[in-house]
């Protein structure tokens, strides 16, 4: 087949219908299995391997299924039903929270992985609103869901942090001292009838905060990689709130993701994959395995864990934030790399480094959801508009005492 350029709308759609499809196929969906409903962590290396935040955004997929009529609204719900049914009867975890990875027929754990609390929060986002989109079962099931996370059990309560990680055998690890991808876990935690955390959680976390060349007041996560500026706003909408402090987290992923952009830029001569429009430095596979990759401002040593490799979703997940720069980016990649291109559309990244360029073979749940999500997000606001409709949700954002900004004028971070 003659390979055909794509541009604009065109390829957003239809790399959206191709992350959907990932979805859709690499879950499972034998109905007499106790994994129906978990979805694939990754295509390769990872047969039956389920991630617990993959399944999260695989309901969202869902919603956007029947919004672009590529899915039957009954057969989805089903669909949506069976997979919080999975949750309830056979996920294994602890204290409403869920291991990381799990099999994908079994539900139990694998890997030896931890009980992660933001993967958990990642699914109970996903099943509040797919519980507000579908309603009737589907929402009561959800709400049963999150109404069993225990969020006072994951919190430290010498530091006022919530812990970053768990496994049986050494306890938790960890802290989320600094801003990263972890607001949700604070909406989340403050809104829960049942187990609430404090609200001085969130004012607690550390806000550190520079400039990177002309971009000013960036509020920055450790690494310095894109998912910690997205995955929280794939689902909360915060483009028009303001905490009690007058910090717009939205305005300030907007600037934290041209300075990515910028510093991908800036440092074009010293890795060949980077430029204008080959951006976006975040987690993903590389020739190494699955890294961090990040940019400036940020507290990591970039010298150290960079290699030169780029992911599409870093700049496909940041288009709420940056639409035009993502979208060229994404014609870029489509245009230029026809070996980035396959059955689930962009593949999870590629390096131009070494002598023979580099390009993944796999698919990575998480990376195709970000994207789903995002590109849904930017077309029509969908997932910002359902789960925006959730009691716990609202209940959350004005306990942490967010606001609507009353003027469209620039905050001060």
């Amino acid at each position: 087949m003659r390979f055909v350029k794509c541009y604009g709308k065109k390829l957003i759609l239809k790399e959206l219908k191709k992350s959907y499809n990932f979805f859709i196929n690499e879950t499972n969906t034998n109905k007499k299995s106790k994994g129906y409903g978990l979805t694939r962590d990754k295509t390769i290396l990872a047969n039956h391997i389920a991630s617990i935040a993959s399944v999260g955004y695989g309901l969202a997929a869902l919603i956007v299924g029947v919004e672009h009529n590529w899915i039957k609204y009954e057969k989805a719900y089903d669909r949506a039903n069976r997979i919080l049914d999975t949750f309830i009867k056979n996920v294994e975890g602890k204290n409403g929270f869920y291991y990381h990875f799990v099999n994908m027929e079994t539900g139990k754990r694998e890997w030896n992985c931890e009980i992660s609390i933001i993967d958990t929060a990642i699914f109970i986002c996903g099943a509040i609103t797919a519980g507000e989109y579908f309603g009737k079962e589907v929402k009561e099931k959800a709400e049963i869901l999150y109404k069993r996370v225990n969020w006072e059990w994951y919190r430290n309560k010498e530091t006022n942090y919530f812990y970053m990680g768990y496994t049986p055998e050494k306890g938790f690890w960890g802290h989320w001292d600094m801003y990263a991808e972890q607001l949700m876990l604070y909406v989340l935690g403050v809104g829960s009838e049942t187990y609430p955390v404090d609200k001085s959680m969130y004012n607690d976390f550390k806000r550190k905060k520079t400039d990177y060349k002309d971009i000013k007041d960036i509020i920055y996560t450790y690494c310095g990689t894109l998912f910690t500026y997205q995955f929280s706003h794939a689902w909360i909408d915060f483009r028009d709130i303001i905490d009690k402090n007058f910090i717009n987290w939205f305005e300030n992923s907007i600037r934290a993701t041209k300075a990515n952009r910028q510093y991908c830029i800036n440092n074009k001569e010293r890795f060949k994959t980077y430029g204008e429009n080959s951006w976006g430095l975040t987690s993903c596979i590389g020739p190494k395995g699955y890294c961090i990759f990040g940019a400036e401002p940020c507290n990591a040593n970039l010298k150290v864990e960079n290699d030169g490799t780029i992911t599409p979703c870093g700049a496909i997940g940041s288009i709420v934030f940056t639409p035009e720069e993502s979208i060229k980016a994404m014609e870029y990649y489509y245009n230029t790399f026809p070996k980035l291109w396959g059955k689930y559309g962009f593949k999870d990244g590629y390096n131009l480094e070494k002598e023979k360029p580099w390009f993944a073979k796999e698919y990575i749940g998480i990376d195709k959801g970000i994207e789903l999500v995002m590109i849904e997000n930017y077309l029509n606001g969908t997932i910002w508009r359902y789960i925006m409709k959730n009691k716990y949700v609202k209940k959350g954002l004005e306990k942490l005492q967010f606001t609507q900004i009353k003027q469209k004028e620039e905050i001060l971070l």
